[in-house]
């Protein structure tokens, strides 16, 4: 279960790898990535189909991220993040958020159980705009929701 704390620390990082940026300008996930960026975050793009995304150099791996990051965002599919994750221990990430709530599927389960072997912070679900300070009314409402329903991170 994800705890605010974790994301407190992941957000912490002020560089940091978005796993999944899309070539396609009006995507959610280049609305993510543009947000970091204009709150002076230092983020990697990471997309094997691109060499950029809006003019920051994009990398096909995160263990091709120079220097280092210790937290990657991962903005995919969850099926497809089991395939990532020896890259994530190779590159000496830490602390890994995935937009994507991991489902109890074969997966999901290989993803987190490499996770706690590598003692890896993980955060499963929520979308990071709405634990960014000053966050649009819109993510905001998200946020009250949430702790409305009681599923917010304590």
């Amino acid at each position: 279960m994800t705890e605010l704390h974790q994301i407190q620390d992941f957000l912490a990082e002020k560089r940091l790898t978005i796993v999944g940026v899309s070539r396609n300008a009006t995507d959610y996930t280049r609305a993510v990535f543009d947000e970091f960026v204009k709150r002076g975050y230092d983020v990697v793009p990471v997309n094997p189909l691109a060499a950029e995304i809006d003019g920051k150099p994009c990398v096909g791996r995160l263990i091709d991220i120079k220097p280092p990051v210790q937290a990657a965002l991962f903005l995919i599919p969850p099926k497809t993040t089991d395939d990532m994750m020896q890259d994530c221990a190779d590159a000496g990430i830490k602390k890994v958020w995935f937009r994507r709530k991991l489902r109890q599927d074969i997966h999901s389960s290989n993803t987190l159980s490499f996770c706690r072997e590598h003692k890896v912070s993980v955060i499963s679900g929520f979308c990071p705009l709405m634990f960014l300070p000053d966050a649009e009314s819109f993510h905001r409402f998200h946020g009250f929701l949430l702790k409305l329903f009681g599923k917010y991170p304590r």
